[in-house]
């Protein structure tokens, strides 16, 4: 039942990770969501923005300035969420695969491996809370921004709505949760 148990939650983790890595990466955190003549695809990431023409198909993205330039807080903060997220849900991978029973790593002490399943368990949780705390950082800041100008009556002409790359981040997150807790609380 344990080695069961372990190669689930170690499955589970692998793509929540994948999940984590993919949503810091990619360029759709928020998209068009007004574009009533589907001219044009817009997307914001972390990194830089991208516009996709939709008659033709040509995609151009625009880098934001450099790493030490001033940016908003929201991509600040998810910036750093994310990676740390990236990096420990990273460490929680590889002490995990040295934890599992089926690994030949430790063969003779299996306290010693258990105690590695629930270290990356441990690590794991903190990881999926500060992805979890970036991607709904993210999110809540560009409701935030929609309903101050909504309220102030300021009509831009375009409304933004969460990309696919938030959702990713959340959901990476949750898996990265659900496999800390199948390895701090079922595994004993």
């Amino acid at each position: 039942m344990s080695a069961a148990l372990q190669v689930t939650a170690f499955g589970l983790a692998l793509l929540s990770t994948l999940f984590l890595l993919l949503a810091t990466c990619t360029d759709c955190w928020m998209v068009n969501a007004d574009d009533s003549l589907e001219v044009s695809h817009k997307c914001r990431g972390l990194w830089r923005e991208c516009v996709t023409n939709m008659q033709d198909g040509v995609r151009t993205c625009d880098q934001y300035d450099s790493i030490l330039a001033d940016h908003p807080v929201k991509i600040v903060v998810t910036r750093t969420l994310m990676i740390t997220a990236d990096l420990l849900a990273g460490l929680a991978l590889a002490t995990l695969v040295l934890g599992l029973d089926c690994i030949t790593f430790l063969k003779e002490d299996p306290c010693v491996k258990l105690k590695m399943c629930y270290g990356a368990g441990v690590i794991l949780g903190a990881g999926s809370i500060l992805g979890l705390i970036g991607s709904v950082w993210y999110a809540v800041d560009v409701y935030m921004e929609r309903a101050m100008l909504v309220s102030h009556n300021i009509f831009l002409g375009v409304h933004y709505d969460f990309g696919w790359s938030c959702w990713l981040g959340m959901a990476g997150s949750t898996g990265c949760f659900v496999a800390s807790v199948l390895l701090t609380c079922c595994l004993y």
